[in-house]
């Protein structure tokens, strides 16, 4: 729009520091220098939040002059830790949540990952236990890097689980290094909370033996337990992770392993020839599992574990079970990662376009966020769809509004523009 309009910034400082306009920026400041820390601009935000957070900051041509108005920012006496309230609903512009204040340093730091502003900022005296900033800075460990040697507290931050869903040994490492970091913290938000430590995190996220020993090395317990009182060896076992679990082996239970137990392990590494040899003799498996070891298939379907997944179903685990970080089936969790294999396979072994899912909504809705977010490098929603379709879901219709919205009996749907092309010839 500014290429095209160039005009649209001649008069508002807010878009110019979104764009990088040193020379606006610098006119406006000579005359009137208190504008630098009032919030302004169609989204009323402080200068420096409209610079750390413009998404502008991610392509090459417009970093350095983002670089430089924020430095134009701070000579001029612009306070390093402004923020603005979150606007995520129920909050809005106009009514932003001051429980969850964004700063300057979480847009430089968690959400552009950009180590140059990042050491702008702090070198200014941003703070660097702000809530945000650290939590979401593991994607760059650089940022992750600065943040740590500026005084940023790992306790608390719920990082070090954060960084096991990342898969980032670097900045397990980082974090582990850190004085005030606890490897036995415990977690104490949802689905985190439910599995106690980190250690049990980073295997039930697969994390590697590395990982694994990274953890142990820094001091955490190898004795631990669920909640149901699994040991870490017998959820590495669940979770298919044989090289883990021969590390933990000395912390478990001496005896050996209950023939429940010796199923799931096989069914975890797809080994169906030793699950069914099992099976013969315990025909009630798997419906006799606990809830809890049920609730692995969607678990293993959550993590793209594809064999582990086909086994279960040939073995007769209940399809429709839920669990996973949002109470999802294995349906629900193959179509979100775009597994589109694996959403024909459990379709045509009974899986539904209605199962339910922990947000309340079906199959369509994680269709729909799946496609458009694309949460999986080269998922194939369009496959899922397709799959779908011809299982039965319905394929809704256009909007008469005239809009790409996909209209079906209960409801209207967001859907990426190739899955919704596809909905709409199907309905022809």
């Amino acid at each position: 729009m500014v290429e095209e309009h160039p005009d649209l910034i001649a008069g508002d400082p807010y878009l110019a520091c979104a764009v990088g306009n040193e020379a606006i920026l610098r006119g406006f400041t000579e005359r009137d220098t208190g504008w630098i820390n009032r919030p302004g601009g169609p989204l009323k935000l402080p200068p420096l939040v409209a610079v750390a957070h413009s998404s502008l900051l991610r392509l090459p041509r417009f970093r350095e002059p983002l670089h430089a108005c924020a430095e134009l920012l701070l000579e001029a006496g612009a306070e390093p830790d402004q923020a603005v309230g979150s606007r995520w609903p129920p909050a809005s512009v106009e009514k932003p949540s001051e429980q969850f204040p964004l700063s300057a340093l979480y847009g430089a730091a968690g959400q552009n990952y950009d180590p140059v502003l990042t050491k702008l900022l702090l070198d200014a005296g941003a703070n660097p236990n702000d809530g945000e900033s650290l939590y979401h800075s593991l994607e760059n460990p650089d940022c992750t890097r600065l943040l740590l040697a500026a005084g940023a507290r790992v306790t608390g931050s719920n990082a070090l689980y954060r960084v096991l869903d990342l898969d980032s040994i670097e900045a397990l490492r980082l974090l582990l290094a850190a004085p005030d970091a606890n490897p036995n913290e415990g977690a104490t938000s949802q689905p985190t909370s439910d599995w106690g430590r980190p250690l049990l995190w980073a295997l039930r996220r697969r994390r590697s033996a590395a990982h694994i020993e990274a953890l142990l090395a820094a001091g955490a317990d190898a004795a631990v337990r669920t909640p149901d009182g699994a040991s870490a060896y017998l959820v590495a076992l669940h979770f298919g992770l044989t090289d883990v679990a021969a590390l933990l082996r000395r912390w478990a239970d001496n005896g050996p392993l209950p023939d429940d137990e010796q199923f799931i392990a096989a069914c975890a590494v797809g080994d169906e020839a030793t699950a069914r040899r099992i099976k013969a003799q315990h025909p009630d498996l798997p419906h006799s599992l606990s809830d809890t070891q049920l609730r692995l298939l969607p678990e293993l379907a959550a993590q793209g574990c594809t064999e582990a997944v086909r086994a279960m179903v040939d073995l007769g685990w209940p399809i429709a079970v839920r669990g996973g970080d949002w109470d999802a089936s294995a349906l629900n969790h193959a179509v979100f990662r775009g597994h589109a294999d694996l959403t024909r396979f459990l379709l045509e072994n009974g899986a539904n376009w209605n199962e339910q899912h922990g947000f309340g909504g079906d199959v369509r809705g994680t269709l729909g966020w799946g496609s458009v977010n694309e949460p999986e490098a080269n998922g194939d929603w369009l496959g899922c769809a397709e799959a779908l379709v011809a299982h039965g879901m319905p394929s809704g219709r256009p909007d008469p509004n005239g809009t790409r919205n996909v209209v079906f009996e209960d409801r209207t749907m967001v859907f990426s523009d190739e899955v919704t092309d596809f909905l709409f010839s199907a309905a022809a």
